[in-house]
């Protein structure tokens, strides 16, 4: 008998005859024994346990051999080579696991291999740390404590740190002491103005919606960054006096005629960067009180959904719609500009947790291994909006799914970026794509995203949208409201597609798309009952007159 502590595991008996709810019987062909029995190694498995795992799963496979005269069962099918080949890999590590020498061998084995996926993570974690050019001492402590979590010596961390800053040319920043002198006070102080107004500036506030709470709240802050309270009492108040202004002004222009600088919604004209467009009047949009941008975010809260999902305000814009770039493919082309009425966007893709509130029988139609945080998938667009009619009729707002449009502009906000996060690419922290983990043609080998297939919702903060929205590219496709059509050279206002079709849009790419198909202009479409394992969707709410 193997000593050690002794394992207790999960390994549900009777195992379950449905092989879609549970993940063991897709590891009979393991390259790691104890995963082919459905053990884990760092318990230390006692001989009986083994035993026990192995009778079992040789016991359920046999159960299966009549399926092999029916070719054409889906759970034939599903288990495919598992019906010949099971017995044999379940006897073989069995066999190994009893042995105390080549039991021993394989701990060996996969302990180095834990060791070098364990460096893997760390040296792509060093990598994300100099990206700016330079380590500070705070992301040099960070990245001791992730050594230490994955089981690196403090020695080797070092050692690694060394090597790549060495091999980069990048440098340790050494901080800068301070110096108490009226000079260097008065700069800091200086900084501390700057930077205190920004916040300000950000939040959006005016001399109506700042409660006393959020003043004294916006105090502290200057406070703990070095300003004196009665200087940031008066920078509050100057604030306030130019936004209460500006919003007089803007307010006496609407009475006349509007200037060039306002665009149709009343938002700032957005310039086409660089980008030659059709410039034909935009259409009148919805009869919606204008507003201005501040005004918008001041009355369009963001806000929590009743089953917990996070709704974020897109507000009133222009933007190119479609690819401007050269060797666009042609269902992309020709972009044109488009005007936007505001609306809200969930942050994330619908979860199955959220789904199967709608739907509890969905359960059972789970991607392998994923949870209630991954995305749903296996819905179709008319799922979909199954979806958010009941939700609509839940909450008494109007739910539905994005336009063409909308998902577009939420994805690239109004600078004409090609992903969500911006234009450089080939980078394993900002979306799940095709990459080392999945094993297709185009598959990146020299990415590592650290998921073979879809990951929970949030899983890429750095991936966010201008708007911070996540999982825009990458992960899971996502339904559109719109059929699929070219597009026509034409400037448009909230553009709602054809009111019938074969096909229906879904754009953002997913887990098994290259990496070039995660830009903000990629289409692609199916019939509308349609589903698969990497195609989801995420709501709209419309915002109330």
């Amino acid at each position: 008998m193997h000593d050690g502590v002794k394992c207790v595991a999960v390994f549900p008996t009777p195992l379950p005859d449905d092989p879609q709810k549970w993940e063991g019987w897709s590891k009979y062909n393991s390259t790691n024994p104890y995963e082919r029995l459905c053990l884990d190694a760092q318990q230390n498995p006692t001989d009986e346990l083994i035993e026990e795992h192995c009778r079992e799963l040789l016991r359920w496979w046999q159960k299966k051999l009549p399926l092999k005269n029916q070719p054409s069962n889906p759970v034939a099918q599903l288990l495919r080579a598992g019906l010949d080949e099971s017995s044999r890999y379940l006897t073989e590590a069995r066999m190994e696991l009893l042995d105390p020498e080549r039991r021993k061998k394989v701990d060996a084995v996969l302990a180095a291999e834990a060791e070098q996926q364990a460096i893997a993570e760390f040296n792509k974690v060093l990598a994300f740390s100099i990206a700016d050019g330079g380590l500070r001492p705070e992301e040099e402590k960070a990245l001791q404590r992730f050594g230490a979590d994955h089981g690196l010596s403090e020695e080797k961390v070092l050692q690694f740190i060394e090597a790549k800053l060495k091999e980069t040319g990048t440098t340790r920043v050494v901080p800068e002491p301070e110096v108490e002198t009226e000079t260097v006070v008065a700069a800091t102080a200086s900084d501390a103005k700057s930077e205190f107004l920004r916040v300000l500036q950000l939040s959006g506030l005016d001399s109506e919606s700042m409660t006393d709470d959020q003043r004294d709240a916006l105090i502290n802050i200057a406070e703990n960054s070095g300003l004196d309270p009665g200087d940031a009492e008066d920078m509050v108040d100057e604030y306030l006096e130019e936004i209460d202004r500006k919003q007089i002004a803007e307010i006496t222009k609407g009475k006349g005629k509007p200037t060039a600088a306002v665009g149709p919604n009343g938002t700032s004209a957005v310039k086409a960067a660089k980008v030659k467009v059709v410039d034909e009047p935009v259409p009148a949009t919805s009869a919606r009180p204008v507003l201005s941008l501040q005004q918008e975010r001041k009355r369009y809260l963001n806000f929590s959904n009743s089953l917990g999902g996070q709704m974020l305000l897109i507000p009133s814009g222009e933007f190119i719609m479609g690819n401007p770039f050269p060797k666009a493919p042609p269902n992309e082309t020709p972009h044109f500009r488009v005007a936007i009425s505001r609306f809200y966007i969930s942050r994330f893709p619908i979860t199955n947790a959220h789904y199967e509130a709608f739907d509890p029988l969905h359960k059972s139609k789970r991607a392998p291994a994923t949870g209630d945080r991954h995305p749903v998938v296996y819905v179709s667009s008319l799922d979909a909006m199954k979806f958010c009619q009941w939700l609509s009729t839940r909450e008494r707002r109007k739910y539905r799914l994005p336009t063409e449009a909308e998902w577009e502009y939420a994805a690239k906000g109004t600078d004409g970026r090609r992903y969500p996060w911006g234009n450089f690419d080939k980078r394993g922290d900002l979306a799940n794509f095709a990459d080392k983990n999945t094993s297709f043609a185009w598959s990146d080998r020299q990415i590592d995203d650290g998921y073979a297939e879809s990951a929970p919702v949030g899983s890429f903060p750095r991936g966010a949208s201008p708007f911070g929205i996540e999982d825009m590219a990458g992960n899971v496709w996502e339904w559109c409201s719109d059929f699929f059509e070219q597009y026509k050279p034409a400037r448009k206002a909230d553009p709602h597609g054809p009111p019938s079709g074969a096909k229906r849009v879904y754009r953002g790419g997913s887990w098994k798309s290259r990496f070039a198909s995660l830009q903000t202009t990629t289409r692609s479409a199916n019939v509308p009952n349609f589903s698969c394992n990497d195609l989801g969707f995420r709501i709209v709410c419309e915002c109330e007159s």
